[in-house]
């Protein structure tokens, strides 16, 4: 026994020998020593086993042996050295992005070669062209239009081209011109970007639309003063809408490919249609006509909005009890509304029919906050219609018609209840909103046949007089 015992004690670390025969020697007989000493060989055997393993893993792949760092942490506010080194490096990475872009003698130079190498004939006053000429026009142009004229664009654009193999000498331009347009944007949002992770937050969208102020013609005449306002009046659309989860910050992405961008800088046109300029939220006028409107509901001239004074919005027919959950849902200021928080309730009111404003009126809806409403919910908020209706002195409504014929419009999936999503499935959020919250909507929708019948009345009476 002793024998086996020194063999294994020999195999064993010898650090450990020492410890395992003080430990051991004065409470334990030779052969509890010996189980303990096997245990521990036993486990030290198939440790060694593992690590041979992961040796011979290794050997035939270098990813067990290098792991790259895949994790970078952005520097801490207070390491000021770090933060202008990220800083610089950025802006080098985005002047270097910036150099690569064609610049306007370049996209003259493409114009130029495309129209001498279009395939005749023409198609009518079009001109287009092979895919033959077009890798001509690619190795001509040189290494940096070769980005623009690839294989895929030619074959996405003679996906919908009107002659098999050719391709429109003008689309292939304004796509170029598009791509140029798009990068140029991205690497100005960029420049925001201050924690380069893609996104932007309130302070950063301000201080972007703030500095394109001076270069938009349309808001030439607007009051030094005033653009602090301008500037929330265009941020808030842009977070209502892309940011419906409050979360303080919005994706590059986003801002690219929604169709706002072009709203905005729309503005950097001489001359804009006075239609096109109401119809446009980023507008000088549109902007002044929002900010007039605050101030004409402002009775106390404070700054802030009561919900007295609120209560003159729009057809002034909205209900006492939908104006006290918005006051307890958003952001007030003791009890007052501020302009941001009545940009945001504006934006929701005037899009009804949009998803991310139908998200902000059911929050409102959503007295229980449940995440659904109920027949309660809607009889609570009816109440509002009701008192209205009274008031008028019409003749009376029966809630229960109300409520069969809200299910019946939107087909919930669960028949006793009505989410969001089956809100915004239906295609009848706006109406189901706009009756619970509204009194002259609901008078409207209530009379809809009526007003239908008068009007072609009205259309035919109008015929037999031509």
């Amino acid at each position: 026994m002793n024998g086996f015992r020194e063999k294994l004690l020999a195999n064993l670390d010898k650090s450990k020998e020492s410890d395992i025969r003080t430990q051991h020697a004065a409470t334990k007989t030779d052969d509890e020593i010996e189980d303990i000493l096997f245990q521990r060989y036993r486990e030290e055997l198939a440790g060694n086993a593992r690590l041979k393993q992961v040796i011979e893993r290794g050997k035939s792949s270098d990813t067990y042996r290098f792991i790259p760092q895949f994790h970078f942490e952005l520097p801490k506010n207070s390491d000021g050295l770090a933060q202008k080194l990220r800083e610089e490096a950025r802006t080098l990475f985005l002047q270097k992005r910036s150099k690569e872009l064609l610049d306007n003698n370049e996209l003259k130079l493409l114009w130029s070669l495309l129209e001498s190498h279009h395939s005749p004939p023409l198609m009518g006053e079009e001109q287009y062209i092979n895919y033959e000429n077009y890798c001509k026009v690619a190795g001509i142009a040189g290494e940096k239009f070769k980005r623009y004229l690839t294989a895929s664009t030619f074959a996405r654009l003679v996906v919908s081209s009107s002659y098999p193999g050719k391709i429109s000498v003008m689309s292939l331009f304004n796509y170029a011109m598009r791509k140029v347009w798009l990068q140029q944007t991205r690497i100005g949002l960029s420049l925001y970007d201050y924690t380069g992770q893609g996104y932007l937050n309130e302070s950063d969208l301000e201080s972007y639309i703030l500095e394109l102020i001076p270069t938009f013609p349309q808001l030439e005449g607007l009051e030094k003063s005033f653009h602090s306002f301008y500037v929330c009046t265009t941020v808030r659309k842009f977070f209502f809408f892309l940011d419906p989860l409050r979360t303080g910050r919005i994706r590059i992405r986003d801002i690219l490919t929604c169709t706002f961008l072009d709203d905005l800088l729309e503005l950097r046109d001489e001359e804009i249609p006075k239609d096109a300029q109401e119809m446009n939220w980023f507008s000088a006028p549109s902007a002044l006509s929002v900010y007039g409107h605050y101030l004409n509901l402002d009775k106390d001239h404070n700054g802030m909005l009561s919900k007295k004074e609120l209560i003159g919005y729009g057809s002034g027919t909205l209900t006492p009890i939908f104006l006290d959950r918005v006051f307890a849902e958003c952001l007030t200021y003791d009890g007052e509304m501020d302009y941001k928080t009545y940009l945001d309730f504006v934006l929701a009111l005037e899009n009804r029919s949009e998803p991310q404003s139908l998200h902000y009126l059911f929050r409102i809806l959503d007295v229980e906050h449940k995440g659904y409403l109920t027949p309660f919910t809607l009889n609570y908020f009816f109440k509002g219609i009701q008192d209205e209706i009274s008031a008028h002195r019409a003749e009376p409504v029966n809630f229960a018609d109300v409520k069969d014929e809200i299910f019946d419009m939107v087909k919930p999936a669960d028949p006793s209840r009505i989410t969001l999503k089956d809100l915004i499935v239906s295609g009848h959020g706006e109406t189901v909103v706009s009756i619970l919250i509204e009194f002259h909507k609901f008078w409207a929708y209530e009379n809809r046949e009526v007003m239908v019948t008068d009007s072609t009345a009205s259309n035919g009476e109008e015929t037999h007089n031509l």
